[in-house]
């Protein structure tokens, strides 16, 4: 007899991952190489260690070991909000009528407010670790900044946050949760800069991107003694820190014998969705299931439903490696929209190539209709949720409402990143119906795809 399935599913501590994931591992196809934009030779370990953490470095370039300890002072700190709970969304499924079961992993249950935290406690503990005065990083909404402000005020290390400009200004109690936290927070693109002030006199008036804030970032990480840049996203070593997600919601429903049929994620630079698929992936590459996984992207930054497989630099200043991803090109500013977590040009190069391989779909959908899941979402599940999260709200929507239809009884998992009680200004828009639905063009998407680098 299967056993009845609570609202909150649970693991214990001792239930929670003692190693990440790294689905590089069982990947027949590995990611491209990051390239030196000088050289265009792959980047080693040295070159690397000029910018990222060493530790962190070779985490990055291991495409070979299946999984890597979690040292135990992360542990220690992730226990102060770890594991997180596995949600089957009772009500949603009774007010959309639909047969299929709906579960969510909720990551917004840390003053972070999102899942970003599982990465920067890691990359904080390896700064630490290595003696580094500070590191400098940049943000979009501010999930990131605010998680990496609270890893490095526990580690008592010195953060440098570069914000992408709209967000600095829609989310300032966001910005004043970093300072709580230590952090000093610097809207991008800057005059702090050299790459700042050139971004700033090629586009005057520009909102930013997070494509910007990372050369700043840089700039200051390479330029300042016993410091270095840390990232929250898109690279592989933060996609296997956030593989504590999916270890813990595959645990979590291995309890109860559930196999999911469809695992959607939403999908900026890939933290989130990298992190929540990753075991599923690893038996789908091992060939030991099969899933259908799903990733959901704003229609104003389609990087993988829109842009083309290709070496692209990292950033928009163009002084990071080069990377081989789905990318709008690094010159391409997305629309402000609300969902400045998923603004960047590019893609994961891990999810790119699982992407290029066809063993995930990507869909991409318009800001209005994210806000409309995320209210349906709100007032049937009593959590506010980002604009980010809903985007993978709005794809669980319909496929629950596809399985109404057809009254197939499949299971739905979502990624839950966080809340969204620091995006009170994007729900007022769309409330007051001012919110638009800004979809690039063609002929923009070529005009930042024809300037591309040339790579062979």
């Amino acid at each position: 007899m299967s056993k009845e399935i609570p609202y909150k599913i649970y693991l214990t501590e001792e239930e929670m991952p003692k190693a990440w994931y790294n689905m590089r591992a069982d990947m027949k196809n590995k990611p491209a190489p990051l390239l030196n934009p000088g050289t265009l030779k792959p980047m080693t370990a040295e070159e690397l260690s000029g910018v990222f953490c060493e530790e962190l470095v070779k985490q990055e370039l291991d495409d070979k070991t299946a999984y890597f300890e979690i040292p135990e002072e992360i542990r220690n700190f992730y226990k102060m909000y770890r594991p997180s709970p596995l949600v089957r969304a009772y009500c949603l499924e009774k007010k959309l009528g639909t047969p299929a079961k709906i579960y969510y992993k909720f990551e917004g249950n840390n003053t972070s407010g999102s899942h970003k935290l599982n990465s920067a406690i890691a990359q904080a503990y390896y700064a630490k670790k290595q003696g580094l005065k500070g590191v400098t990083t940049e943000t979009g909404a501010g999930q990131w900044g605010t998680a990496l402000s609270m890893a490095c005020s526990y580690f008592e290390l010195d953060c440098k946050v570069y914000m992408v400009k709209v967000s600095y200004e829609q989310k300032p109690f966001r910005r004043e949760v970093m300072r709580t936290y230590g952090a000093s927070v610097t809207p991008s693109p800057s005059e702090t800069t050299n790459v700042g002030r050139k971004i700033l006199a090629a586009h005057p008036g520009t909102t930013g991107s997070l494509g910007c804030a990372i050369s700043e970032a840089v700039e200051v990480a390479t330029s300042t003694p016993g410091y270095r840049y840390v990232l929250g996203s898109v690279l592989n070593q933060v996609l296997l820190h956030q593989s504590v997600i999916g270890l813990e919601t595959k645990a979590a429903l291995d309890k109860y014998g559930i196999k999911p049929d469809v695992i959607i994620g939403c999908a900026g630079g890939g933290s989130n969705l990298g992190g929540l698929i990753a075991p599923f992936m690893g038996e789908k590459l091992r060939g030991e299931a099969d899933y259908q996984i799903i990733a959901i992207e704003p229609a104003s930054c389609p990087s993988f439903t829109r842009g083309k497989y290709a070496y692209d630099f990292c950033d928009t200043g163009m002084v990071c490696p080069l990377s081989k991803m789905y990318t709008l090109g690094s010159d391409f500013i997305p629309a402000p929209n609300h969902a400045g977590g998923l603004r960047y040009h590019g893609m994961s190069t891990t999810l790119s190539q699982l992407y290029d391989d066809g063993l995930m779909e990507a869909r991409s959908v318009k800001q209005t209709e994210v806000f409309e899941a995320a209210e349906t979402f709100a007032r049937v599940e009593g959590i506010l949720p980002a604009p980010e999260s809903s985007h993978a709200i709005k794809a669980a929507i319909d496929e629950a409402l596809k399985c109404k239809e057809t009254g197939e009884e499949k299971t739905i998992v979502f990624g839950l990143t966080g809340t969204g009680y620091f995006d009170l200004v994007a729900y007022e828009k769309f409330h007051d119906g001012i919110m638009e639905d800004y979809i690039p063009t063609d002929a923009e998407l070529a005009e930042s795809l024809a300037k591309l680098p040339k790579v062979e």
